[in-house]
């Protein structure tokens, strides 16, 4: 079996999220503390790792990566509090008429 590779979250100073994906967990961390290496991190430290996955290859931990950014900030809460209940919730559009105005006014 290779290397794992990961998707995390870090939260930043300004209490936003950030995702990502690598195949050197403790590096990339450091890396973002330390500053240098990604411009959204940079303007927002320190951070904090607040979830990690373990995944088998590359393309999984790139897929959850690009799945988890596009989620809500509720969205990604519930998963940080291990509630998928509320995850499943939280991706469901309760109120679609206000949904539709919103997009319209764009």
């Amino acid at each position: 079996m290779g290397l794992p590779f990961y998707a995390y979250m870090l939260q930043c100073a300004d209490e936003s999220y950030y995702v990502g994906q690598t195949d050197d967990l403790e590096k990339r961390i450091f890396e973002h503390q330390e500053g240098g290496k990604c411009a959204y991190t940079e303007a927002r430290r320190p951070v904090k790792l607040v979830w990690s996955q373990e995944f088998a290859s590359r393309l999984e931990a790139l897929t959850a990566e690009s799945q988890i950014k596009k989620w809500s900030r509720a969205k990604k809460q519930a998963l940080l509090r291990g509630d998928f209940a509320a995850v499943s919730q939280a991706a469901k559009k309760k109120d679609w008429e206000a949904y539709r105005e919103r997009r319209q006014r764009r």
